[in-house]
């Protein structure tokens, strides 16, 4: 189960805290934090709402990027064997290993 919550177009990730009692979410791809906290899913979702709203008028009045920027690459270490096999599975797809791992991390993050 993935713990996302789409709240205006943006995903926080939704933890429960016991120490508190209630649920909080965090946004993800933001430049600072914007979390917030509900006792129901309901509550927390126009929390969310209000949490985002206020990073985003701030944001707009002090002129600075709400946005996380990614460069699109990173660094992954996979053991030699699992390498040997994607190598084999690019070469088989005639993709290049880039493509082929790219491809493969896209069909997994839209799994559900």
């Amino acid at each position: 189960m993935m713990n996302i919550m789409d709240v205006g177009g943006y995903k926080a990730i939704i933890k429960y805290d016991p120490v508190i009692d209630k649920f909080r979410g965090e946004f993800v791809g933001l430049n600072g934090g914007a979390d917030f906290y509900a006792t129901n899913i309901e509550e927390l979702r126009e929390e969310g709402k209000v949490s985002l709203k206020v990073f985003l008028d701030i944001c707009k009045e002090e002129s600075l990027n709400p946005y996380k920027e990614y460069s699109g690459k990173f660094n992954l270490r996979v053991p030699p064997e699992l390498h040997a096999e994607i190598a084999a599975k690019a070469a088989a797809e005639g993709k290049s290993l880039n493509k082929c791992v790219t491809d493969l991390l896209g069909e997994a993050i839209h799994c559900q």
